[in-house]
């Protein structure tokens, strides 16, 4: 499936006007609109098999639906820029396979005339598995609107499941680190009689982990750099406030699965609340890891869960645990408080 850029891989059904978007030798009907941000919007499409010697997605695919319905994302592309960042985001996509992280299963990239002046841009279509019940942060906004929360089994086995992903991710050679891990970021499937399937999506901000910082202009790009590509309330205190000569590696990513880590049980970031106060500052929070804990579920979840996140949570990354720490940890947690 290498990265194909000709127009007639992927384009809209002009003629008849159905709505219809072949990616390759795909056919994919849009049912509707899930989502958008950015240049960036998701369909829920469905495949049309219209040549019964074509076996379409679902028969080409080791992780095609049922139904033959999927996740649609189409990028705008402005500028020669924003290409070459599509293109490395299908090409680090590309690179995983692990059942926690979300698979890109077709793509193609077309150009398209762009307005009267007739100049050239550019249009992304990348194929997904779908989730329909939505995000964590989907999930957590429903909750904490009906003032519910997750089971401390169920908290540990989501959890579990993002750190295996990001086990996958890490162990690469070089190692990968993910740079956006976020409720936002993990879509849920929930399963009757089975803790929820999480998925940890978007490697659109992946990059190699490590990064040697040698000069303050350096340190400053990679602090512009983040700031465009981590979510502010759970990126790392290295990430805000770089050393200029420092060595940067995955452990970026272990502080925003502390964040996440809290997130499923709370709903929001550990630092959130400082965007609420007045005079408050989200940097001054997280570099300095000032952690409020709310109220929760009563009875309160462990206050080993709390000790976790908390062990995660250190600003200083070179004492931070590793993904087999992690790992290692919450089977631990699992064994005890699972039931």
């Amino acid at each position: 499936m290498g990265c194909s850029f000709s127009g007639l891989n992927a384009l809209y059904d002009a003629v008849n006007g159905d709505g219809d978007v072949w990616i390759n030798d795909n056919r994919l009907r849009i049912v509707r609109q899930l989502g958008e941000g950015g240049f960036a919007y998701v369909f829920l499409v469905k495949e049309v098999i219209s040549d019964p010697s074509n076996p379409g997605v679902s028969k080409k695919i080791k992780d095609s639906s049922d139904d033959g319905t999927y996740a649609m994302k189409k990028v705008l592309i402005q500028n020669s820029e924003q290409l070459e960042l599509v293109k490395e985001e299908i090409r680090v996509s590309s690179l995983f396979t692990h059942p926690n992280l979300l698979p890109l299963l077709d793509h193609a990239i077309i150009a398209v005339k762009a307005g009267p002046d007739q100049s050239w841009k550019h249009e992304a279509y990348l194929l997904f598995p779908v989730h329909l019940d939505g995000t964590l942060l989907d999930n957590a906004t429903v909750m904490k609107a009906k003032k519910e929360f997750f089971s401390t089994s169920d908290v540990l086995q989501i959890f579990r499941q993002l750190c295996a992903g990001l086990k996958h991710m890490h162990t690469f050679d070089p190692p990968y680190a993910h740079n956006d891990v976020k409720p936002g970021n993990v879509l849920l499937t929930h399963r009757k009689g089975q803790p929820p399937l999480a998925v940890l999506m978007d490697f659109g901000s992946t990059r190699p982990a490590k990064r040697q910082i040698r000069s303050r202009s350096e340190a400053l790009q990679l602090q512009e750099w983040a700031a465009e590509h981590a979510s502010a309330p759970f990126r790392a205190p290295e990430l805000w406030d770089c050393p200029s000569l420092c060595d940067i590696d995955e452990r970026t990513d272990i502080w925003s699965l502390g964040c996440t880590l809290y997130a499923i049980m709370y709903g929001v970031s550990p630092f959130e609340y400082a965007l609420g106060e007045s005079g408050g500052s989200l940097q001054l929070a997280i570099v300095n890891a000032q952690i409020k804990w709310p109220a929760g579920p009563k009875p309160p979840y462990p206050e080993a869960l709390h000790q976790f996140v908390t062990w995660m949570l250190q600003p200083q990354g070179t004492v931070r645990p590793r993904i087999d720490d992690i790992i290692i940890h919450v089977d631990k947690l699992i064994s005890k408080f699972s039931y």
